[in-house]
């Protein structure tokens, strides 16, 4: 049995009415090797009162400006001193309290990355159903060139292999952050346990035409154009195909 720090990065921005339901999760953990770290871009809402009032919770927070989501995840990377990093932001919740004991009471050595499944849920915390993507056992960064395999808040990874956020990529940089993650690592454990109930939306939701911009320069600079116009094609192929068929149903 193995029980590393587990640095839990929170990126927060006018969040009172979802933050509260994510320090709650944090709490109910049976785990007690956890730092959890706010980083807030000066909210004006009564997202820092949260904060206080989970005093015993949090270990350390921020409230400055930053220049954007991915700017702030580096803040929370620098300020992290946990064996691992686990990026949770305001409204995700962990599914269960034993998910960190899960992980790592079978182990006898600290894997580079571990990884699960994902439950979607609405802004009031209602489940509406699993992640449409789904994991595999054994993933590789190779398997990423046909899109999100694995949600980013469902992804610990190592703080020493753990990479910045590019900053040129303003909506999808977490889907580079995970593939860079699982390139970078030797021993990856993957499993079905459901460890991140997600709150619905995000940036590349609201922005899907720029974010498929940003992941095919994203795919091509790992893949190479000719497979990534191939890959991309089959992802509409795909998508075309399924549509034609649940029409038909």
């Amino acid at each position: 049995m193995i029980n590393p720090k587990v640095s839990i990065i929170t990126v927060t921005f006018n969040a009172e009415k979802v933050l509260e339901r994510t320090l709650r999760s944090i709490k109910k953990q049976d785990y007690n090797n956890i730092e959890s770290i706010i980083i807030d871009g000066e909210s004006t809402d009564g997202t820092l009162k949260i904060v206080e009032k989970y005093s015993d919770v949090v270990t350390k927070w921020i409230s400055e400006k930053d220049n954007g989501l991915y700017d702030a995840m580096n803040k929370g990377l620098s300020m992290a001193t946990g064996d691992y990093v686990w990026f949770l932001n305001a409204g995700d919740t962990i599914c269960k309290s034993d998910v960190l004991n899960y992980f790592f009471s079978k182990e006898s050595f600290m894997r580079d990355v571990y990884y699960g499944e994902t439950v979607i849920v609405d802004e009031n915390g209602k489940q509406i159903g699993d992640r449409r993507l789904k994991t595999k056992n054994n993933l590789t960064w190779k398997d990423f060139r046909m899109g999100m395999l694995v949600c980013h808040q469902s992804v610990l990874v190592k703080r020493e292999i753990a990479p910045e956020y590019n900053l040129k990529y303003k909506i999808t940089a977490d889907y580079e952050w995970v593939l860079e993650s699982f390139k970078r690592a030797k021993y990856i454990l993957g499993t079905k346990y459901k460890i991140t109930c997600y709150l619905e939306g995000g940036l590349s939701r609201k922005n899907i035409l720029k974010a498929n911009k940003e992941r095919f320069l994203i795919m091509k600079k790992y893949y190479g154009l000719i497979p990534t116009i191939w890959f991309n094609f089959l992802m509409i192929f795909r998508f075309l195909f399924t549509v034609a068929k649940l029409r038909r149903i």
